[in-house]
């Protein structure tokens, strides 16, 4: 699993099971491009040490024991903005995942997830990304297009500066990130490379004024 990046991205992980947290952080520890910066078995504990620590994305359980993973990223969102949140938990219901990404996180995948995808997850968060599963981003986008239709508001009827400045392209992309697929089916469908999608991801969010898939899905569909 070594990475083509040349800059190790810090990571660190929030787990109370500790054969699940090694099992992680030896995924990790196996990648050239990621580093293992800091391992904490409680929220109590990522919430004293994750401030101090040069952690980048944070793979985040939402289970904990004591105070939840989706406190803690609310909590640790305010003290310490740059971090990234990925939530990696059994969970598939909709209230948690939609508590986890108000609170602050930016990507939300299953522990069942393979450690190639995970790792692909932590590299996409890194370059800007909002890494779901499938079945979660659809729910994501199921939910934004039922409060769209309640609005009666559609992508081409609200007229949005901002997404005016898209490319064909980019604007094919963002549709295509709204129905919920994945950076690979796109870039499958579209005949072109991962990578490639990513850069014009990148642009999109810039164009957009946005910093991941949720804000980006937000302003397609109005919700401002």
């Amino acid at each position: 699993m070594n990475g083509s990046e040349s800059v190790q991205i810090a990571v660190a992980i929030v787990e109370d099971n500790p054969p699940l947290r090694d099992a992680l952080a030896q995924v990790i520890q196996l990648c050239t491009d990621l580093k293992l910066c800091l391992s904490c078995g409680s929220g109590e504990e990522a919430l004293q040490k994750l401030p101090q620590s040069n952690a980048e994305i944070v793979l985040m359980d939402i289970n904990l024991g004591g105070i939840n993973g989706i406190e803690v990223v609310r909590q640790l969102k305010q003290q310490a903005p740059q971090l990234q949140f990925m939530m990696c938990t059994v969970y598939e219901d909709d209230d948690k995942i939609f508590d986890a990404l108000r609170a602050g996180a930016s990507g939300y995948i299953l522990k069942k997830t393979p450690p190639l995808q995970l790792v692909d997850a932590i590299r996409e968060l890194h370059q800007g990304g909002s890494p779901m599963t499938p079945l979660i981003a659809r729910k994501v986008v199921a939910a934004f297009l039922n409060n769209a239709s309640g609005n009666e508001q559609t992508p081409t009827q609200k007229g949005d500066e901002d997404l005016n400045k898209l490319s064909k392209r980019e604007l094919e992309i963002l549709e295509m990130m709204a129905s919920g697929k994945p950076h690979k089916e796109i870039a499958d469908e579209l005949n072109i490379s991962p990578q490639t999608v990513r850069k014009h991801v990148f642009r999109i969010y810039e164009k957009l004024h946005v910093t991941n898939r949720v804000e980006a899905v937000n302003k397609y569909y109005g919700r401002h």
